[in-house]
């Protein structure tokens, strides 16, 4: 069934709503969004994917996202978001509509930022929060509940300094494609250090730096009427085309999980 423009929020998607499901049998993608952000950020990731045979969910976390981000920097969030991905994963497996449509054991997360610190937690991570972070004042050991339903993971300037403990990542042994930016502000290399040291399997990990980019280089193209210097998430380094880059980074995603799931 061919789409048609429908306004979500500010933005304009080219899709078909309560559409029949294609006949098949299909892989499950869940895109676990940043800190303090929107789903629909990944719209165009999302779109090209569930075009090219994977069946995609786009869960927004409770106290965690642009409308209320009263969990930010807090334990509560770091025990609360991996628990979110799996009541998603869940909730599409126990859905009428779209549990003959998957397949059983072929599940995907895609997390930005803290969406990576939440899908390298569901995968076997065993995070650790700050001091800071915690009521006591103390560290917290995050207790996660592993879903052995998830093949591959794809991290997108991944924000990882809750793995810094020994062995925390040594039960992620699934496929990773690692994508950082070049520029980020945010999430320095050290996150990304910390999730290269820590995989036990380095060869199960693909990474790539994407030259010039910025940390949210990885999120679709905001409209006109949203694109200002005052929201940073608009924002790229000088130089940087994000329109381009996001058809090379849905060939890429794509080419990735097809392979691995």
């Amino acid at each position: 069934m061919l789409g048609k423009a429908e306004k979500v929020g500010p933005y304009i998607l080219d899709v078909s709503l309560n559409a029949l499901i294609k006949t098949g049998i299909f892989p499950l993608i869940i895109i676990s969004h940043g800190s303090g952000g929107s789903q629909w950020v990944y719209r165009t990731l999302a779109h090209y994917l569930a075009g090219h045979n994977f069946i995609v969910g786009l869960p927004e976390h409770p106290f965690n996202n642009r409308n209320n981000n009263t969990w930010q920097g807090t334990v509560h969030n770091l025990i609360a978001r991996p628990r979110h991905i799996q009541v998603a994963i869940n909730g599409f497996f126990d859905h009428r509509n779209f549990a003959f449509h998957l397949k059983p054991d072929k599940v995907a997360l895609i997390g930005h930022s803290m969406g990576g610190y939440t899908a390298l937690a569901l995968a076997g991570g065993v995070p650790t929060s700050f001091p800071n972070e915690s009521p006591s004042g103390q560290p917290q050991q995050i207790t996660v509940a592993v879903d052995s339903r998830i093949k591959a993971l794809v991290l997108l300037a991944p924000a990882a300094v809750w793995f810094m403990a020994e062995k925390s990542l040594s039960n992620v042994k699934v496929p990773i494609l690692l994508l950082t930016a070049e520029k980020d502000e945010y999430t320095f290399y050290e996150h990304t250090q910390i999730i290269l040291d820590g995989v036990p399997i380095k060869e199960k990990i693909e990474h790539r730096v994407i030259a010039n980019a910025g940390h949210f280089s990885f999120l679709s193209p905001f409209p006109e009427s949203m694109t200002s210097n005052t929201f940073p998430p608009s924002q790229d380094p000088p130089g940087f085309d994000r329109n381009h880059f996001q058809d090379k980074l849905n060939e890429e995603v794509f080419t990735f999980l097809a392979r691995e799931i």
